[in-house]
């Protein structure tokens, strides 16, 4: 007998399949590459089993271009021996357990730069961000562990500094990632750090008050924790100033959160994915406070309540309208929440297929990503037993462009037909020959690296704003691209699921058209500009004014 998720799934693409056989040949495939990439890294929770939720949550990572040399590198966290968290068995690997940044070597390789860079920090690493926070040109990285934080400031010749103390941003709570963004539209970013809960360091759990079939207690063993913004203070230096934003929810369990512009307003709201209660959805009003309109505008819950265990939102325009739609994987079926109307989302789970699709598996790093280039955004789904390291198969869902999505997850590379235990899925043209690629963090195993083959036979365009002055890439910029008759709007954010950060780029699939009427650009004090008559398949610079 088959096992029932391989027999949902092929049932589900015979069926759905007969609609687009046509193309079938034409879609592209991932190839599994880490290791002839030259990759070693692996992730270890710290001890010889999975066995707290501390361990069973990471790891993330970061797609970001350290060197500036235009091309993706790679930086993984990695868990630790920690007195809090493991078993006295793993204590031979005290201080053994680092982070790891692998620099692009433009030739589908990869280099371990770790101890060069001195960024091979030794916490228990949850995720990582990078952002110019110093408006100097190069991208810094921010390191969220349980424990405190590390914040490394790039020098801009290869290495870092650890800033962490100087700048305040070291946390006291558990956080697990963080977005940087503008908030206040002062010309520096501010960061909004995403903290899950309290850990006991195990008292309840040996308590053995749980369902110890379970392995560990969940997310409602323990109480929840205070999210914080912090303002950067232009110097160096971050100012907490969670309280005055009017961003109170003491008992949150943030997963992650996204920086976007949901109603359009030209201020940045936040939308927070928590576990085991409602979403928030930090709506930004004049003054810099924000206000949680989620239950009012859709966003707390899905349709069936199944938002209560969310992980990672994804914002992304699935339906091509212009306006911000949400991705956010969950234990049960995932939830899309389409923008229809300024204001309201509605849950169209069910109706898209991706309940069908998604509902026999843990989603945890999910994606909106348009891997063929025919402009429309589809979903891939990293998946993992949350308290046991039990594999899953990851799901990639083609989108139709008619509100459907089609799982093509085993016709596109025997990756697919592999189980490991996913977390944090990262997103970015690595190889920048104009299709997006997928790099899985997964727990307690190796990554992977998914080189997409085949993504650019169709046109695209991959736009990068840049600020004058710094030239750092414009966080919170919106780009609008018109060609083939159809107009795409990217709004440009880098934190954009779960426990990643991932290739800010706006990237832009074309399908057929070779040229590109006009791309409009509305940048974070914004003013606009357009250009015209651009050609297709191209990375396109745009320094703001000039």
């Amino acid at each position: 007998m088959f096992p029932t998720h391989h027999f949902a799934r092929s049932c589900l693409t015979a069926g759905l399949l007969l609609a687009t056989a046509g193309r079938a040949a034409d879609l592209p495939t991932f190839t599994d590459i880490t290791g002839g990439a030259g990759i070693r890294f692996r992730h270890h929770v710290g001890d010889p089993e999975l066995s707290n939720i501390v361990e069973g949550t990471g790891p993330g990572g970061a797609l970001f271009d350290y060197d500036n040399d235009g091309w993706l590198d790679i930086y993984f966290v990695n868990g630790c021996w920690h007195r809090d968290v493991s078993d006295n068995r793993g204590r031979s690997l005290r201080g053994r357990l680092t982070n790891a940044l692998y620099r692009n070597n433009r030739d589908g390789t990869f280099t371990d730069v770790t101890a060069k860079a001195g960024v091979g920090d030794t916490g228990y690493g949850m995720s990582a961000t990078a952002a110019d926070y110093d408006n100097d040109g190069d991208l810094d990285l921010y390191v969220l562990n349980y424990g405190p934080n590390v914040l490394y400031r790039n020098n801009g010749d290869g290495t870092f500094t650890d800033v962490t103390d100087e700048s305040g941003l070291g946390c006291p709570e558990w956080s697990v990632h963080a977005v940087w963004f503008d908030y206040d539209r002062d010309g520096d970013l501010d960061v909004y750090v995403v903290n899950y809960l309290t850990y006991d360091k195990g008292e309840f759990q040996r308590s053995g008050a749980y369902y110890k079939a379970e392995n560990y207690p969940g997310p409602l063993a323990y109480p929840g924790a205070q999210d914080r913004l912090y303002r950067n203070d232009g110097h160096g230096r971050f100012t907490d100033i969670t309280e005055a934003a009017g961003l109170i929810n003491p008992t949150g369990r943030g997963m992650s959160a996204v920086a976007v512009d949901v109603d359009r307003d030209g201020r940045l709201d936040l939308y927070v994915a928590n576990d085991a209660m409602p979403n928030n959805l930090w709506i930004q009003e004049p003054g810099g406070r924000f206000v949680d309109r989620a239950v009012e505008m859709g966003a707390a819950f899905g349709e069936g309540g199944q938002g209560a265990s969310s992980m990672g939102p994804v914002a992304g325009d699935v339906d091509g309208d212009g306006r911000v739609d949400f991705y956010i994987p969950d234990m049960g079926y995932g939830c899309l929440l389409l923008q229809k109307l300024p204001g309201m989302f509605l849950d169209v789970t069910a109706p898209g297929n991706l309940a069908l699709i998604c509902g026999q598996y843990t989603g945890w790093g999910g994606g909106l990503i348009d891997y063929d280039n025919d402009g429309w955004l589809d979903v891939f789904v990293a998946n993992g037993n949350a308290h046991h390291l039990f594999g899953e198969e990851d799901v990639l869902a083609r989108n139709d462009g008619q509100g459907k999505f089609i799982d093509v997850s085993r016709q596109s590379g025997s990756w697919f037909e592999e189980k490991h235990v996913g977390r944090g899925a990262a997103f970015g043209d690595l190889d920048n020959d104009g299709d997006i690629d997928i790099v899985v963090f997964n727990l307690h195993d190796r990554p992977a690296v998914l080189r997409n083959d085949g993504g650019n036979r169709n046109h695209w365009l991959t736009v990068v704003p840049r600020l004058a002055g710094s030239r750092s890439i414009a966080l919170g910029a919106e780009v609008t691209v018109e060609a083939g008759g159809r107009r795409r709007t990217v709004q440009v954010v880098a934190s954009n699921g779960y426990l990643v950060s991932n290739d800010p780029r706006a990237h832009f699939g074309l399908d057929g058209a070779d040229q590109v009427e006009s791309v409009e650009i509305l940048w974070p004090d914004q003013t606009r500009e357009t250009l015209r008559d651009v050609r297709a398949d191209q990375f396109l610079e745009v320094i703001q004014g000039e």
